[in-house]
């Protein structure tokens, strides 16, 4: 299905997945390619990879996706992309009062790891926070009933620099980039209708008014899909999840340089400290939190006078990071949090990533969406599946196709293994919030 590579491509939305495409068609020798986002720059703030730090690492109960990630892995350790890639090693752990869902997702990350040709000879037992020590010899919390393992060749690659690396490098290969909150922000596809049997997205209106032509549009503007493309918000929902940050001295922070990433599945995980910001990122584990429309049941990051979290995070979620500290860095356990923030996803109920045409529009349309929060580590190669798709004409990697329907219940998602605990609404964070202060008056 590949056409005429000199046709205009716009790709909306310059986070990872938006970048990753441009990259991937300008190597394969399209040469119209124009990325659009609502931030005045890149890194995107709008990006559910405007962070720090993502962890790279290959666990999936799903040979399938645990092949995907050994390729991206194998593609962060390559001198394009392996600045900002750092095998630090990767700690899975459980607590001694982890609920029996994150056990068993302890369980089944090992098995699926543990006996693979690539990853088994990297992987260590760790069965009491003895051996937990020798790994973190910095740490001098009692990491009470810590289990585990310790997989080395994982890590985490810093996000943030990739992104802005990689549109340094589109711009020098001719990519163009319409950026800013007018110009930028698409609002409206807009379609051909001539053909009944077919509806063809020939352009798309951006904030300011302006219509642009395009032969192929290529949303991946992630938790904002639905604003797009409707239909998508029925198995595609924007989610959120809290993160946290603490600020180390120059000292504390050399001090901790080089550890694993740790995740302890029912509290939450971190990374080395960022030398250059010299920030420790926490990340508490759960369900995560959605933000339901009354009218349309759309669930879309919060936007106009909507009220949202801001500067804090939900006392439940800081309750779990203090525990962490406490069992392991109990020095840094009430220092205030910094950067507190709820990072913006799009989720799936199953967690697997949509990469397909948009039924119907003659493959004029194409969405990525579902990063479901362990997209980022596939940066690297997420341009090579919309290649294939433009090839194949049909999605073959992954697997989940463009869904028009999908049942919305209270149980949607619970199923998948690493999801710990109930989603909530922001609505009950920003009640919750408002009545801690009021207690406080």
């Amino acid at each position: 299905m590949d056409g005429d590579k000199t046709e205009v491509v716009a790709i909306l939305g310059a986070g990872a997945w938006g970048l990753s495409t441009a990259l991937h068609l300008i190597d394969a020798g399209y040469t119209n390619v124009t990325v659009f986002d609502q931030a005045s720059e890149v890194p995107s703030p709008y990006s559910g990879a405007y962070d720090l730090n993502k962890i790279v690492r290959a666990e999936y109960e799903d040979e399938f996706y645990t092949e995907l990630a050994l390729e991206a892995i194998n593609r962060w350790r390559t001198p394009f992309w392996g600045w900002n890639f750092h095998q630090v090693g990767y700690v899975v752990a459980t607590s001694s009062a982890a609920p029996a869902k994150a056990v068993d997702h302890l369980e089944a990350a090992l098995s699926s790891i543990k006996d693979h040709p690539v990853f088994a000879p990297g992987i260590s037992s760790l069965n009491k926070s003895e051996d937990f020590k020798k790994i973190y010899w910095q740490f001098s919390g009692p990491m009470t009933g810590f289990k585990g393992y310790l997989n080395r060749l994982a890590g985490y690659a810093h996000s943030s620099n990739a992104m802005a690396d990689l549109h340094r490098y589109l711009v020098s290969r001719g990519v163009k980039f319409i950026l800013g909150a007018q110009e930028g922000k698409a609002v409206k596809l807009l379609y051909n209708t001539s053909n009944p049997s077919e509806r063809r997205c020939t352009r798309f209106q951006v904030a300011s008014g302006r219509v642009h032509q395009a032969r192929r549009t290529i949303v991946c503007v992630g938790a904002y899909a639905a604003t797009l493309i409707p239909e998508m918000g029925s198995f595609v929902i924007a989610k959120c999840w809290s993160v946290a940050h603490v600020q180390l001295t120059e000292r504390e922070c050399d001090y901790l340089r080089g550890i694993p990433v740790l995740n302890v599945r029912d509290l939450g995980f971190f990374f080395e400290p960022d030398p250059a910001t010299r920030l420790l990122k926490l990340c508490p584990l759960g369900a995560g939190y959605i933000n339901s429309d009354a009218n349309t049941g759309l669930s879309l990051p919060p936007s106009g006078s909507q009220r949202a979290p801001k500067d804090y995070i939900p006392a439940s979620d800081e309750k779990k990071l203090r525990r962490l500290l406490k069992e392991t860095l109990p020095q840094l356990a009430d220092r205030p949090f910094v950067d507190q923030r709820l990072c913006w996803f799009s989720d799936t109920s199953d967690s697997e990533y949509c990469v397909d045409f948009v039924p119907d529009t003659g493959g004029s349309l194409i969405v990525l969406s579902g990063d479901s929060g362990h997209g980022f580590k596939m940066m690297p190669i997420v341009g090579e599946w919309v290649l294939k798709l433009l090839r194949d004409g049909r999605q073959v990697r992954p697997r989940r196709q463009f869904r028009q329907t999908q049942k919305r219940d209270a149980d949607w998602g619970n199923d998948v293994s690493w999801r710990i605990g109930t989603t909530k609404e922001i609505r009950e964070v920003v009640e919750e919030q408002d009545r801690m202060v009021k207690a406080r008056l």
